[in-house]
């Protein structure tokens, strides 16, 4: 399994991913950080009704090397947690958030709080969601209290040890 890993500086690594935050400022990482992995997700974002509005529950997403989306390399889900084909995870919780675009999730930065000693989330501190498509609640009513509802989205993620 490869999971593209780059510097998170563009000076000694021009031809590797970098993150652009565009007017996103506040999702910047810390100073001294490295860009562990770079992938691309594609999946759903799950939500509930609750006879008054939807409420996230979990995202369930699959995760490639490649913006074709054809080599999985690691699976999204609840936590959220990032786990690799490999076995090794990452769980994190969400530091801060920036609407990007007005149809799309917020774009995040989020610290990890449970990480793998092994495998291509060894060491990631920080994880920015980036360059989101869809995914919001539903802006219709549900029909009943508990109904399911999983809206499709696209990101990049950005894991810094």
């Amino acid at each position: 399994m490869l999971i593209t890993a780059c510097s998170h500086d563009a000076s000694t690594a021009p031809s590797l991913p970098v993150a652009d935050l565009g007017t996103c400022t506040n999702l910047q990482t810390p100073d001294g950080t490295t860009l562990a992995a770079h992938a691309f997700a594609t999946g759903v974002q799950i939500y509930r009704w609750n006879d008054t509005s939807w409420v996230f529950v979990s995202p369930s997403a699959v995760l490639t090397t490649d913006a074709a989306r054809t080599d999985m390399i690691a699976i999204h889900y609840s936590g959220p947690t990032w786990q690799s084909i490999g076995g090794d995870k990452v769980v994190a919780s969400a530091a801060n958030s920036c609407k990007a675009t007005p149809d799309a999730i917020p774009w995040l930065l989020l610290n990890a709080t449970t990480v793998a000693a092994n495998g291509p989330f060894a060491g990631v501190k920080y994880i920015q969601r980036l360059n989101t498509a869809g995914g919001l609640a539903p802006s219709t009513p549900g029909t009943k209290s508990g109904e399911v509802a999983s809206v499709a989205y696209t990101a990049e993620y950005f894991f810094y040890r």
